[in-house]
């Protein structure tokens, strides 16, 4: 079963089709002197025709024509197209844009070195360069413009327009330069069917829609649009595989989430009325950043644990679930695991759980005595069982009837290293301290930790260690009150020498080297558009 299959649409079948086209005119049209003559004679009709028409007015409007493909404003609408979308920091689509015109530019010039046509036989009254076959100018728009409207535009109606208003130009600079007699009619439309092609199949396959849709909204961009035919497909897979009709799908708490799409379905109850599930969704894109993710760590700060690379969406998916049931074996508060969802086989997995209905962060209510102990003892009973959570912050840390529960097991791990599980201890004390102060919860603790223990964690502890989400309110409340708990917390435990976070090996190194020489030619490739040089 497929609820969301990864189809060819009708857009995409047309310019496959258009990209073969070409490929079989090209074929056709050099492959022996008998079809060259044949073309060329066809061509020569119509530009014939066409200079039978000039005017002074009509040459007057064709130069205008001609000006769209000017090489200083495609370098225009690429260096907009580039900032834009740096600005926006959607970099999968930059590199998209970067690889279309590398791509097109690269084959048009070696087709034109190839192939070695020359100008049409008529009066020349336009300015041009070079081989005429495939219109270098014409390619050079048409991936431009096709190029913007796929990483710029979102798709649908707005997209449609910005396709066609991108058509209708290509089409009007090549009408231009037919009536100028700089192209024959057949360099025009191989070239303003391949350029496009070309860039259509390289965007569906670097950054298909359905993973890596265009949004103008603000957010986090693995929040996924659940309504359409995704929400068909999730009530769909639901209903077949835990037999629950789910009655609304509806986003939740988005704003604490960045790894996945959190959801809460609103369910048929077994009995009359309605009950609430809780559900991850997760997709390709959810895939990639994890594995951006523990690149971009590896390089910051090197491999702290022995991760591993996903290398499917199920993967990812199975990991939490397993995590999630191991804690709930081992007693950990958590929200109870009810099951794995296919949504669509190796792309999308819905992971479903309980849903905490009364739950609230622990930084929301009041920091009584018992919160705190009852917290400290979650940390506790996972240092007995050989387990660390590695992302204890305020939004993962719900009171839920009174208990401390833990929330999301993304980045869970069994028989973590010492150093990982103080840190957990360290994050959980501080966001405890963030209601309280440091030494109500460092007096707690001692219940239930050695002083040597704690000293560890705060040993460990720097920026690399806290969450984002724990980092912004220690700055809130360091700017607002004065108060800095790292320093406090280590002020008042055991002293202890700092822990090395930083940890070197081949692998590092070699990585580090990779993304600056990556990074590097993505500089001077977008240096060479800005001054005109074009890409490679």
């Amino acid at each position: 079963m497929a609820p969301l299959p990864r189809e060819l649409t009708l857009s995409g079948r047309l310019w496959l089709t258009a990209g073969l086209g070409v490929i079989l005119v090209w074929a056709s049209l050099f492959a022996a002197p008998g079809t060259t003559e044949w073309w060329t004679e066809r061509d020569m009709v119509i530009l014939e025709w066409l200079a039978d028409l000039r005017t002074s007015a009509g040459i007057t409007v064709a130069k205008a024509l001609h000006g769209l493909g000017a090489e200083w404003v495609v370098r225009s609408l690429r260096i907009g197209m580039l900032v834009a979308l740096i600005v926006v920091r959607r970099w999968r689509h930059l590199f998209a844009v970067l690889l279309a015109i590398a791509a097109v530019g690269v084959s048009v010039e070696f087709l034109g070195e190839a192939i070695g046509r020359v100008r049409p036989a008529v009066d020349v009254v336009g300015s041009w360069s070079g081989p005429a076959h495939p219109s270098a100018p014409v390619a050079a728009l048409a991936v431009t413009l096709m190029a913007g409207a796929l990483s710029l535009v979102p798709a649908g109606r707005y997209r449609v327009i910005a396709l066609g208003v991108g058509a209708l130009l290509v089409a009007l600079h090549g009408a231009g330069r037919l009536y100028l007699g700089v192209d024959h009619p057949s360099d025009v439309l191989a070239s303003a069917l391949y350029a496009p092609a070309v860039t259509f199949v390289l965007f569906g396959w670097f950054v298909p829609d359905s993973i890596f849709p265009v949004a103008w909204k603000r957010g986090v961009k693995a929040h996924l649009d659940v309504s359409g035919a995704r929400g068909r497909a999730i009530r769909r897979a639901v209903k077949e595989q835990l037999g629950v009709d789910v009655l609304a799908i509806e986003p939740f708490r988005l704003e604490v989430s960045s790894s996945s799409t959190p959801l809460r379905l609103r369910v048929a109850a077994e009995t009359a009325g309605e009950a609430f599930l809780f559900a991850k969704l997760y997709s390709q894109t959810h895939l990639n950043s994890d594995r951006w993710y523990k690149f971009g760590r590896s390089i910051l700060y090197g491999s702290l644990e022995d991760e591993v690379r996903f290398t499917s969406v199920r993967r990812l998916v199975e990991y939490e679930d397993y995590i999630q049931r191991v804690m709930a074996v081992c007693c950990v508060p958590s929200a109870a695991p009810i099951a794995v969802v296919e949504i669509t086989p190796e792309r999308e997995y819905l992971l479903v759980s309980e849903f905490l209905a009364d739950a609230r962060e622990i930084t929301e209510g009041d920091m009584s005595a018992s919160i705190i102990d009852d917290a400290l003892a979650v940390v506790r009973g996972m240092w007995d069982a050989g387990l660390a959570h590695r992302d204890i912050k305020p939004s993962n840390v719900m009171v839920s009837r009174g208990e401390v529960v833990l929330i999301d097991f993304s980045f869970g791990m069994v028989r973590p290293s010492p150093w990982r599980q103080a840190v957990d201890l360290a994050n959980m004390m501080l966001i405890l301290a963030l209601k309280s102060d440091a030494t109500t919860v460092y007096e707690r603790a001692l219940h239930q930790f050695a002083p040597a223990d704690i000293a560890e964690g705060f040993a460990a502890t720097c920026s690399v260690t806290i969450p984002r989400q724990t980092r912004s309110m220690l700055a809130a409340l360091e700017r607002d009150r004065g108060i800095d708990l790292v320093a406090e917390f280590q002020r008042i435990s055991p002293s202890r020498e700092p822990i090395a976070i930083q940890r070197w090996s081949p692998r590092r190194i070699w990585r580090t080297a990779a993304a600056a020489a990556a990074g590097a030619f993505l500089v001077v490739q977008i240096w060479s558009e800005i001054r005109g040089q074009g890409l490679l």
